[in-house]
């Protein structure tokens, strides 16, 4: 049985936003979304989620920016990150676990039952 999970999906592309959208709701979960950086966080802020799913190429401000503005505020500091995102440079995931993230996922080696599959594992042990 899914437990009833919250998770912010942070994402600029509408049609990757739709499809997530529809895939976590499939597994259960209750899902909000933000299609850029700066409303990301404004949602963060607001609905306290279970979990983010961010990209880091944003409109407004970067998913960089976001994750690090999240970790600096008390009221979100613990909530995890999880990037799901095209940059897959060796430095941009270094960077990205730097900030905070507790993963670092790349689009195009991740399929969205794989992303359920992650996300499950990371909110079970959280």
């Amino acid at each position: 049985m899914a437990k009833d999970w919250h998770i912010l999906l942070i994402e600029s592309d509408s049609f990757l936003l739709s499809m997530y959208k529809a895939k976590f709701e499939q597994a259960g979960w209750r899902v909000s979304v933000a299609d850029n950086g700066l409303d990301g966080l404004v949602e963060a802020k607001r609905k306290k989620p279970d979990i983010i799913m961010l990209e880091v190429l944003l409109e407004q401000t970067d998913g960089f920016t976001v994750l690090a503005e999240l970790k600096k505020d008390r009221q979100t500091t613990n909530i995890p990150v999880v990037f799901l995102t095209s940059l897959g440079q060796k430095q941009d995931v270094e960077k990205g676990l730097a900030l905070g993230a507790i993963e670092y996922l790349i689009k195009a080696y991740c399929q969205p039952s794989e992303t359920i599959v992650i996300l499950n594992r990371i909110l079970e042990s959280h």
